[in-house]
């Protein structure tokens, strides 16, 4: 099973011009099932769908990158809370993320699902959004 589209080319490989729905996540892509994202996404794919995804986005640039879906984005802000994963218990910033590439921390914005539906908002203001996770 080939891994979900995260780029143009994926999709152009597989003859998508559109996704149905475009993922964003705060986590690293990875498609095993300890990942909310990844299963959420194959049963939509599994339903006969196309679905894209876009991990840990920082820059218009990553937000725009799969387009406009023709259903909605599905927004997560990963599988610990950003707030959770930035900060310690004692409110320092935290230097490492076991969920980002490599395990650097700094990849995932405070408040990561905010951010996201923020900015997918201001770039696509007409597009539904359905937010959540496992």
């Amino acid at each position: 099973m080939p891994f979900l589209p995260v780029s143009r080319q994926d999709m152009e490989e597989r003859g998508i011009e559109q996704l149905d729905f475009i993922c964003f996540t705060g986590d690293a892509y990875i498609d095993h099932p300890t990942f909310g994202i990844a299963i959420i996404s194959r049963m939509i794919e599994a339903a006969g769908f196309t679905v894209g995804i876009i991990a840990q986005p920082l820059c218009d640039a990553d937000y725009m990158k799969l387009g406009r879906p023709k259903y909605c984005f599905m927004v997560t802000g990963g599988n610990i809370d950003s707030m959770v994963s930035n900060y310690t218990v004692a409110l320092k910033k935290r230097n490492d993320d076991a969920y980002s590439p490599g395990g650097r921390g700094g990849r995932r914005p405070d408040r990561a699902l905010t951010v996201y539906c923020q900015n997918l908002k201001r770039l696509y203001p007409d597009v539904e959004i359905s937010i959540g996770g496992l």
